[in-house]
């Protein structure tokens, strides 16, 4: 079995702004490559880019993957112009709660990028590898 390329979010510095915006320009990817009820175009361009098969540059100038973000973005405008008041309430509620778990999930997975690397051999500022980092001296 071939183990799978994934990109790192430093790979996505040419369109992202800053670290964090490539970190949730990544997971974005991760979603709509997992999203069966999303157009298969779509799927596959962030599967393309998450592999590093395409560039993300390339992939939004794409005239097939942005027909299919268009494309999605009227249905997604097409459904809220179709919603009741009480739908739009229950919608807004719903997003409130997806987007607190989401920043939940990027909260602790810029912790765990930004940890220091511990057991990595290296002596510290004062330690030896694998010690306590405490000095020898009193």
């Amino acid at each position: 079995m071939t183990a799978h390329r994934e990109i790192q979010d430093e790979e996505l510095m040419g369109v992202a702004q800053d670290p964090e915006q490539a970190l949730r320009l990544h997971r974005s990817l991760r979603t709509i490559a997992g999203a069966t009820s999303l157009d298969p175009d779509l799927r596959e361009m962030a599967r393309s880019v998450l592999s590093g098969g395409v560039d993300i540059k390339d992939a939004f100038q794409d005239p097939r993957y942005t027909e299919a973000v268009y494309q999605r973005m009227h249905e997604i405008r097409r459904a809220v112009d179709e919603q009741t008041y009480v739908e739009q309430q229950q919608s807004r509620a719903r997003f409130a709660e997806w987007d607190a778990r989401q920043q939940a999930d990027l909260d602790r997975e810029r912790a765990e990028r930004d940890a220091p690397v511990h057991g990595s051999g290296w002596a510290g500022a004062g330690g030896t590898a694998g010690g306590s980092g405490r000095s020898a001296r009193r």
